[in-house]
């Protein structure tokens, strides 16, 4: 026990005496000399060390940007680490508060095995030795992972391992993912350190194509078409296109366009970006939100006829222009009329501006994007606004039919059959009404409410809904044979009082003839 306890003494006494050794080079050895040293000594330590090591820093690039590298390499480490690592650091999964993820704790090391090669992954972290000030203030912890490795296994490492980790993280966090709505800030929220483009929320819509009312021969061809789609990037890199589709989702209010857009983003597992073009002042704009969303998405224009003017401001240009240049004189002395009419030209995004954003060089930005315009009437729409190549598939999103209202019953009601099904289907074949209208009179208002209950309301609402369209029917008929006898008896009078000059006309012609014989007879 005394030659221990002299052993520990004599232990402690060279530690300190290496501790004041280094404090005194940092402290006194010439910075210049200092590199020298470390240099010579990292290539003294390469001819003894066989291994590489390979780091990568969580910020990187201009502002400190978060690698997307590192995220990748963090979400492949994280599948493996609850198995291998002792010590794991444990955070609330941001996007399911009720899961929490693990992960390599600072300074834990896990190892990992590609074709019969061994590797070693580490967490790291350093502090800074100085404080500085930014206007874009970060942790000042800066963390890094480090790969190790033999360097005989170079050029294995560096072609296929680190692109095999880069790949398996990223289908990793796509498998795990919550999916998210995004929508676009005003451009005054875009600047500061907190400043994002773009804000988001938890996309938990539960829309599916199987709940979704429709034809199914329609349904299946969208499906089909968007399975295509997912599995075309090397044909639409062969053909030479953006790997991107459009679609126009067209019909009257309640058919269904907004559960459709759901259902396409859970069925693709794609975020999706829900574009308010009156939040948006010019095109410059929606340029630099396009580049700020990310592949993987829908990007939805809800309502196009109603978001902006876009439909005639090809026609109206010229007018416009005419009035601009009768009314330049009248506003130099208006200050008031000056500042209403800046308030109305407050969004200057051009129908030209909307186009190069659909299908313009801008949209190549980036990949596997769906862009999605509604509207209610297509007819307003600029044809080039959706033609195909921008607007690829047309979908006509229409009332309600017999084979969508069985869809409907059977997630409402869980009924596949009902005596009171061929009533509903005759009615469905002589009135319209929308899917939105025939899921509120099949849902349940009690507990008390059975199906033939909610059969028998629907039922009640196409009768209603069938005498209404009878006497608007009517009314049109009505207004229409008036207007058409009122054209009748405008274009009767226009031929009388025709008739009636062209008499007079003779019979000023016959009297004037009459005279001039008299006066001959006279003569």
């Amino acid at each position: 026990m005394r030659e221990m306890g002299e052993l520990w003494s004599e232990l402690g006494s060279f530690m300190a005496t290496i501790m004041f050794v280094y404090a005194m080079y940092e402290q006194f050895f010439p910075y210049q000399l200092g590199v020298y040293a470390r240099k010579y000594t990292q290539k003294f330590t390469r001819l003894v060390y066989p291994y590489i090591q390979i780091s990568f820093h969580e910020f990187s690039g201009e502002r400190l940007k978060r690698s997307e590298a590192y995220t990748a390499i963090r979400t492949y480490l994280s599948a493996n680490s609850s198995e291998r690592a002792q010590r794991l650091k444990a955070e609330v999964d941001q996007g399911r508060q009720d899961s929490v993820v693990l992960s390599m704790d600072d300074n834990e090391e896990i190892t990992d095995e590609f074709h019969g090669v061994k590797l070693w992954w580490s967490a790291n972290y350093t502090l800074p030795r100085t404080h500085s000030f930014s206007f874009y203030p970060s942790s000042e912890e800066k963390r890094f992972l480090t790969l190790t490795f033999h360097r005989r296994h170079r050029h294995l490492i560096t072609t296929s391992y680190i692109q095999h980790v880069l790949k398996k993280g990223r289908a990793i966090a796509v498998d795990n993912r919550k999916l998210k709505l995004y929508t676009n800030n005003s451009s005054i929220d875009w600047h500061g350190w907190k400043g994002t483009k773009w804000s988001h929320v938890n996309f938990e819509h539960p829309s599916r194509f199987e709940t979704l009312a429709m034809n199914p021969k329609k349904k299946e061809e969208i499906v089909k078409d968007l399975e295509r789609f997912k599995t075309g990037e090397k044909y639409y890199a062969k053909v030479g296109k953006a790997w991107k589709r459009g679609y126009l989702l067209y019909g009257p209010p309640g058919t269904g366009k907004s559960s459709m857009i759901a259902a396409m983003a859970n069925y693709m597992n794609y975020d999706v970006y829900d574009l308010e073009l009156t939040a948006v002042k010019e095109n410059t704009e929606l340029r630099k939100l396009l580049i700020e969303t990310s592949s993987k998405s829908i990007i939805v224009i809800e309502d196009i006829d109603c978001s902006l003017d876009l439909t005639g401001q090809r026609r109206k240009k010229k007018k416009k222009k005419e009035k601009d240049e009768d009314d330049e004189e009248k506003q130099k002395n208006n200050p008031v009329k000056i500042a209403e009419e800046e308030e109305k030209k407050e969004s200057k995004v051009t129908l030209s501006g909307l186009l190069n954003f659909i299908d313009g060089i801008w949209s190549a930005c980036g990949g596997e994007r769906i862009i999605v315009f509604t509207t209610n009437f297509v007819e307003k729409l600029d044809p080039a606004l959706v033609r195909r190549g921008r607007m690829d598939k047309h979908v006509e999103m229409s009332y309600c039919g017999y084979e969508a209202f069985k869809v409907l019953a059977k997630n409402y009601l869980e009924v596949e059959s009902h005596s009171l099904f061929p009533t509903i289907e005759k009615l469905m074949g002589e009135t319209n009404i929308s899917p939105a209208d025939v899921a509120e009179n099949l849902m349940p208002k009690s507990a008390d409410e059975d199906p033939e209950i909610c059969l028998k309301s629907l039922i009640e609402s196409l009768e209603e809904a069938k005498k209404k369209a009878k006497k608007e029917a009517e009314k049109k008929a009505k207004k229409k044979a008036e207007e058409k006898a009122e054209k009748k008896a405008k274009e009767d009078m226009e031929d009388n009082e025709k008739k009636e000059l062209a008499k007079d006309e003779k019979v000023e012609a016959t009297g004037k003839s009459g005279e001039e014989v008299k006066e001959n007879d006279i003569h």
